[in-house]
C-alpha cells in the first residue's frame, strides 16, 4: 500500500517523457533519456533525465542527472525548480494537476494558494530574502568549526533556520539549517543561491546524503564573497575561498561553487590579474586552464594558487593561518605582497 505521495511520484516517473515535454521543453529525447541543457530548461546536453526503467531504485525512471553540476534528483525537484513553488503541499498540487487528478478536499481547509507563476520571483531570490545574516547563527557556528570567522561580515551569506531538504528517493521535505549563498551575475543581479544543510548544532553538515545543493542558473556566475579590483581570485567552494580571506583580510575572492562552473566564470571588465585557487584533483586542474585560457585570451594576466592538501581549507586547518599566509606568499606575484603585510 503506496501513500498518497509515493502514488504521485510513481505516476510521475510512469509519464516522466509527458513530465519532461512539459516542464523541460527545450530538450529532446535520445533512447530512453530526455536530454536538456539544464534545470533552467536552457538548450545542451548537460542533464539527462530516465525515461524508463523501474519506479524505484537503481536506474529507475524519472531519475535525473546534471554532469556539469553534480545535481540529481526525481521529477518532484524538476517541477520545483521549474515553477518556483517552495511548499511541498503546493508542489505536489502542482503534480496532481500536471497529471490530471482531482485535489484532495479537506474539510474546513483554507483554499490552497495559487503555485508562483513562471517569470514571478524567483524561488532563488525568496529565499535568500527570507534568510537572516549570518552573524551569530548556526551558520556562523559551522564556518567557525572550519576555522573561520570573517563568514559573518559577508552580505553574500546568509542564514535560514528551516530550508526545507529532501534527498533522492524521499517522498517528505524536511526543515533543516542551511547557511544559504546568494549567486549573483555581472550586472548585480541574484539568478541563485546556493544551500549548505548544517547539523542541529552546526558542528559540521547534516547528516544527509545530500548536503549541498544549488537553485536557479548558476553557469557563469558566482559567490561573490568580496568585492574585486583590479585583482581577482576565483576558486571553486565557498570554505576554500573564505580560508583565503582569514589569512589576507580584503582579498577579492569568488567562490564558483564547482570544476565545472570555475572554468565559466563571467570575468569583470577592467580586470588586470586574476589568481585562479585551485582544488588537488584532476577536475579542479582542467577547470583552471580552461578559466586561464579564456583570461588569457582576454589580456589578463593569469596565476594559480595551489594548496598543500586537498584545498584551502584543509590547509587552514592542518597548518593554520601563519603556514598557510607564507605559503601564499611563495605562490602571489610582487604586485599584491603588500597584502600579506596588511
Amino acid at each position: 500500500m503506496y501513500s498518497e505521495t509515493e502514488d504521485v511520484i510513481r505516476a510521475l516517473a510512469e509519464n516522466a517523457e509527458g513530465v519532461c515535454r512539459a516542464y523541460l521543453p527545450a530538450g529532446r529525447r535520445e533512447g530512453s533519456y530526455w536530454i536538456v541543457g539544464d534545470l533552467q530548461n536552457n538548450p545542451g546536453r548537460s542533464l539527462f533525465v530516465r525515461l524508463t526503467g523501474p519506479v524505484s531504485g537503481p536506474g529507475a525512471a524519472g531519475k535525473f542527472t546534471d554532469g556539469a553540476t553534480g545535481e540529481h534528483g526525481d521529477l518532484l525537484d524538476i517541477i520545483r525548480e521549474r515553477t518556483g513553488i517552495s511548499r511541498f503541499p503546493d508542489l505536489l498540487a502542482e503534480a496532481r494537476a500536471h497529471l490530471g487528478r482531482p485535489q484532495p478536499v479537506l474539510p474546513n481547509a483554507p483554499r490552497p494558494r495559487k503555485a508562483a507563476a513562471r517569470g514571478g520571483i524567483p524561488a532563488a531570490v525568496r529565499l535568500f530574502a527570507a534568510s537572516v545574516p549570518v552573524a551569530g547563527t548556526l551558520a556562523d557556528t559551522y564556518l567557525r568549526s572550519r576555522g573561520l570567522t570573517q563568514g559573518g561580515t559577508m552580505s553574500a551569506l546568509r542564514f535560514h533556520p528551516k530550508c526545507w531538504h529532501r534527498d533522492e528517493g524521499q517522498t517528505r521535505s524536511s526543515p533543516r539549517p542551511a547557511l544559504i549563498a546568494a549567486v549573483t551575475d555581472e550586472a548585480g543581479g541574484l539568478p541563485g543561491v546556493h544551500r549548505t544543510w548544517l547539523a542541529p548544532d552546526g558542528q559540521g553538515k547534516a547528516a544527509v546524503e545530500t548536503q549541498r545543493r544549488a537553485m536557479g542558473h548558476l553557469l557563469g556566475n558566482a559567490v561573490r564573497l568580496t568585492p574585486h579590483d583590479a585583482i581577482l581570485v576565483v576558486g571553486e567552494g565557498i570554505e576554500t575561498m573564505l580560508s583565503l580571506v582569514e589569512v589576507v583580510p580584503g582579498l577579492p575572492v569568488w567562490a564558483a561553487l564547482s570544476s565545472s562552473h570555475l572554468g565559466a566564470v563571467v570575468l569583470p571588465e577592467g580586470l588586470q590579474r586574476l589568481y585562479i585557487a585551485i582544488d588537488r584533483d584532476p577536475a579542479g586542474q582542467r577547470a583552471a586552464e580552461r578559466l586561464s585560457a579564456r583570461a588569457l585570451d582576454a589580456g589578463i594576466a593569469v596565476r594559480v594558487l595551489e594548496p598543500r592538501l586537498g584545498d584551502f581549507n584543509d590547509d587552514l586547518r592542518a597548518y593554520g593561518k601563519e603556514a598557510l599566509r607564507q605559503h601564499l606568499a611563495c605562490q602571489i606575484g610582487p604586485e599584491e605582497r603588500h597584502r600579506l603585510l596588511g
